[in-house]
């Protein structure tokens, strides 16, 4: 199949231009001028020169294209910058949709998120928004919502090597965070991270299973840790331990209040408020499904990376 990838440059799209292509497929991938460094076997792809917000040159990668891999997606906007949840999530995905059914393309494979929600953060209202805007169009369509995703980021941001280059790495104790006044249960949030190589091979192997189309795929690892488990994993892969602190969160969200909109502050207040939601699902007959027998674990051995 000849298959659009627009996101595919990223941490995450790397992985599924590159099962694409152990799957046989022919990626065309929408890259920003600059960034043509950032392809996955450049020789092996054709590129679309363009960002999302350029119809022509969405409509330069989707010609002739079998389907359409939408994985584009921030976990932190900047306004002042133009970076937007709205504009990258909902926008540039509708538009991306239009596109599709206007060039015939009938396949299209959406990358939303675990835990999105009409009336959550800004991070998971745009991305249910944009998989109802898909639910209401003629494609054929798929929603995947994968929870903490994590393997070696080769270059790009990834959430447990920044842990370790931010937190453990850091001269101060692990904030364990609670909520309320007493740090009850402090850093007990549980997460259930998804290998990378995981999740790409669950995307790329829907492409061809008919009963994918119109589903919804919650993608788990399959194992479960809290937050202060998370921390200690980390830690341990790169040979070391780490002094956790309980935190309150009403007091990163008065600091937050002045400076998550500026890059250096760790941590905005949604991410704060997601994160003490969880992040967990069950996929193992999502696993079943795909042939996937083994799924990678969040453990030391899978996080010998942090330190490289």
């Amino acid at each position: 199949m000849r298959v659009a990838v627009l996101g595919g440059t990223g941490f995450v799209g790397g992985y599924i231009v590159e099962k694409l292509l152990e799957h046989g497929h022919e990626p065309v991938l929408l890259v920003r001028r600059g960034s043509e460094d950032r392809v996955a076997q450049p020789e092996r792809c054709w590129l679309a020169p363009g960002d999302v917000g350029d119809d022509d040159a969405v409509r330069d990668a989707l010609k002739d294209s079998d389907a359409v891999i939408y994985n584009i997606g921030i976990i932190r906007e900047f306004p002042q910058d133009g970076v937007t949840f709205q504009a990258l999530h909902v926008d540039g995905a509708r538009h991306t949709m239009d596109i599709a059914e206007a060039e015939g393309v009938k396949r299209f494979l959406l990358m939303s998120a675990n835990a999105v929600s009409a009336d959550g953060t800004g991070y998971q209202r745009t991305k249910y928004m944009a998989e109802e805007a898909l639910r209401a169009t003629n494609l054929e369509w798929t929603v995947f919502r994968p929870s903490l995703i994590f393997g070696d980021p080769r270059g790009r941001s990834e959430f447990a090597k920044q842990l370790y280059r931010d937190v453990i790495r850091s001269p101060l104790p692990a904030p364990l965070f609670y909520e309320g006044l007493l740090p009850v249960n402090a850093g007990s949030f549980r997460m259930s991270p998804i290998h990378v190589q995981d999740l790409a091979s669950v995307v790329v192997k829907s492409l061809t299973a008919a009963d994918a189309v119109g589903r919804t795929y919650p993608l788990c690892g399959p194992r479960t840790v809290e937050w202060r488990e998370i921390i200690r994993i980390i830690a341990g892969a790169a040979g070391l331990t780490k002094p956790m602190v309980p935190v309150p969160v009403w007091a990163v969200h008065v600091v937050a209040t002045f400076f998550d909109q500026f890059a250096f502050f760790p941590v905005t207040r949604d991410q704060l408020a997601m994160l003490l939601q969880g992040n967990t699902c069950d996929s193992t007959e999502v696993f079943e499904a795909f042939g996937i027998e083994a799924p990678v674990a969040f453990d030391e051995d899978a996080l010998q990376y942090v330190t490289l």
